[in-house]
């Protein structure tokens, strides 16, 4: 959802636009061979949940693209400090990066001042910078009154991060190729519960321990087809996450974690993306909690083990 504003307290900023960019979930991730470009070729069942960063976004008269993040929601507790990994707000953020793209590519000469509120943890696999990024192309395409249509800007953002173009899909998506292939699914509306470790994982070095698996082609497709009709207990039996052993082996964590997941009454608890965050699905927002609260009252040392713990949606993204 974009809530478009206009200015009138400063002849200098020209429109601004606000957007939240969700988080993902990969309900499913097969890693079926290495491409020539480096990439791997994936297979990949993801929908965006409630869980979101907030942009807000301003067109200003000189150019350049300035990036101020701060942190809010549970990232902003203290009790969260571990999860509020650096963010950069130079070039190397994938927002600046997309904006850029935009203005280089549209022929823009305006500048635009973004806004970001971090939600999402990062390094957990829970794509928060691609959704920014996503979001950004979105909100600056109006804020500069382009107005180009999402297929136009999902391009652009495939030139920057892979998983970009999930997130103008608007809900349930089965990815393939690197991840920029995208095929839309209607998947119900389930609840999950998000726990994420205080230490992140590195997409590069997961991928690196993954072993490639051609026999999971295919999952994805069946798995939405199970949850389109309400058949859990299949649909459970099907999540996949091939990059979770690797996690698993990198962070012992994930491992933790996942076993906490199923003592807190969690049935086939994943990992998401290349982690370090996991999840659990259910079928009620009160089942949802109830593994939540079990998930926050574990502590290690008077520590609370696992810093974020977050219950959503399935949502149908921007």
């Amino acid at each position: 959802m974009v809530a478009q504003t206009t200015s009138s307290g400063d002849q200098h900023m020209l429109s601004a636009s606000s957007i939240f960019a969700p988080a993902k979930l990969n309900l499913s991730l097969a890693v079926l061979g290495k491409r020539a470009d480096g990439f791997h070729e994936i297979e990949s069942l993801m929908v965006p949940v409630t869980l979101h960063d907030t942009l807000s976004v301003r067109a200003t008269p000189a150019l350049g693209i300035n990036l101020r993040v701060i942190f809010g929601g549970r990232l902003a507790h203290p009790s969260a400090a571990a999860l509020r990994r650096d963010v950069p707000s130079d070039a190397s953020n994938l927002v600046v990066r997309a904006a850029q793209a935009l203005a280089a590519e549209a022929g823009v000469e305006q500048g635009l001042d973004v806004e970001l509120v971090k939600a999402i943890p990062s390094g957990a696999g829970l794509g928060g910078g691609s959704s920014d990024a996503a979001a950004v192309l979105l909100a600056a395409s109006r804020a500069w009154k382009l107005n180009w249509p999402r297929e136009r800007l999902a391009a652009i953002g495939a030139t920057i991060g892979s998983d970009i173009p999930f997130f103008f899909a608007g809900g349930g998506t089965i990815a393939s190729g690197r991840g920029e292939q995208i095929q839309p699914v209607t998947i119900p509306p389930f609840w999950a519960v998000i726990a994420c470790p205080a230490v992140g994982l590195s997409t590069a070095a997961v991928y690196a321990r993954c072993a490639p698996d051609v026999s999971q082609h295919g999952t994805a497709t069946r798995l939405a087809q199970a949850l389109s009709q309400g058949r859990l207990s299949e649909a459970l039996s099907l999540l996949h996450n091939a990059l979770e052993q690797p996690a698993r082996e990198l962070c012992p964590e994930v491992e933790r974690l996942l076993a906490d997941f199923t003592r807190a009454g969690a049935v086939r608890p994943l990992l998401t993306g290349s982690g370090s965050a996991c999840f659990a699905m259910t079928r009620t927002f009160m089942e949802a909690r109830h593994i939540a609260a079990r998930l926050e009252a574990a502590e290690s040392q008077q520590q609370r083990l696992w810093p974020g713990v977050f219950v959503v949606r399935f949502s149908g993204g921007y």
